[in-house]
């Protein structure tokens, strides 16, 4: 009779094969050369957001607050994603520089916590309550609306703040470069909006950073909490293996243009593959969806996917028992 466990790692073996094939016949622009593409479109298109805040034109304004706001999100958040997976190339000196460039210069907070939150603790323990179980989206003294509808404002603020509170636990030499980078990352923000955009005062300068700063923050936090909490939750004794784990506890949202761009496939429609292949990057996460869905599906495991207003009804009718409640441990007999 098969062990559960040696089955789990007989199905993930089986899925990695296909996978590999698929990667290996893609080329490098597939590979990486898509999404870097992206992050330099987003880099060359600043000066024109930037330019744009000169005008006295309403409209001209607005569409320069867009692109500031929508390149500043995949900047963060798509190029901050793939730089710490070391997903944007295959040399991890180039895979370090990135990772400080989009996390600490782009976001302003730190490459070496993000690492370790993100990577080593979300990644490595999905859902398992009091590790990976994105606990840190979860503040339970807030009602439903103020969360959901006000609660994202504060990201562009609390981001720096909390990179700043890291920084007492690093060392010297590290916690100085990351001090270093964010505050160049912030005062370059400023100084191009007061000598770039024109900004008349330093609070119209500030009033501009935290507008394009907060512009997608409320999918950022819907996406963060929709894709993983309300699904399985596991202890760390009795989780399951790595592909049940992922099958049960990720979800997929559709496709969606905005978002698909500025935070990256991994992160909305391929966030299943995103975490059973996390060195992947966003365009090979798209190319292997085909793949991995019908693998799962063959197999009879879990494939959940839903749309982000389903979700975003659920979390409004059921944020207390989600947000509030401490989540129950899901019981799986026989995947153990």
């Amino acid at each position: 009779m098969e062990l559960p466990g040696r089955r789990g790692e007989a199905l993930l073996g089986e899925l990695e094969t296909r996978v590999r094939a698929v990667v290996r016949a893609s080329s490098w622009w597939e590979r990486h050369g898509v999404d870097c593409a992206i992050l330099a479109l987003s880099l060359l298109a600043l000066p024109a957001g930037f330019l744009c805040l000169r005008s006295g034109n309403v409209l001209v304004f607005a569409l320069g607050i867009i692109i500031l706001g929508v390149c500043h999100y995949t900047l963060t958040v798509k190029g901050s994603h793939l730089a710490t997976h070391g997903a944007l190339t295959e040399s991890k000196r180039w895979s370090k520089i990135w990772a400080l460039f989009f996390v600490e210069v782009c976001t302003a907070f730190t490459a070496e916590y993000a690492n370790y939150g993100h990577v080593k603790m979300h990644h490595a323990y999905t859902n398992v309550l009091g590790l990976g179980d994105s606990s840190t989206w979860r503040l339970p003294y807030l009602n439903r609306y103020v969360y959901m509808f006000l609660a994202p404002f504060l990201i562009p603020i609390v981001t720096p703040l909390v990179a700043v509170e890291r920084l007492r636990k690093m060392e010297p030499a590290v916690a100085l470069r990351s001090l270093g980078l964010i505050s160049l990352g912030l005062c370059s923000h400023y100084w191009l909006l007061m000598n770039v955009s024109g900004c008349t005062s330093p609070g119209s300068a500030l009033a501009c950073m935290f507008i394009t700063r907060s512009l997608l923050a409320h999918p950022y936090l819907h996406v963060n909490i929709f894709q993983h909490i309300g699904l399985p939750m596991f202890s760390l004794d009795t989780k399951p293996q790595r592909i049940h784990m992922m099958s049960l506890g990720v979800l997929n949202l559709p496709r969606l243009p905005v978002l698909d761009w500025a935070f990256g496939h991994s992160i909305i429609s391929c966030h299943v593959e995103h975490h059973l292949f996390p060195r992947l990057s966003d365009n090979m996460c798209l190319k292997v969806k085909p793949v991995v869905s019908q693998f799962l599906q063959e197999k009879q495991l879990p494939y959940n996917e839903d749309s982000y207003l389903a979700r975003f009804r659920l979390f409004l009718s059921r944020y207390e028992e989600f947000m509030v409640q401490a989540p129950p441990i899901t019981e799986l007999v026989g995947l153990q």
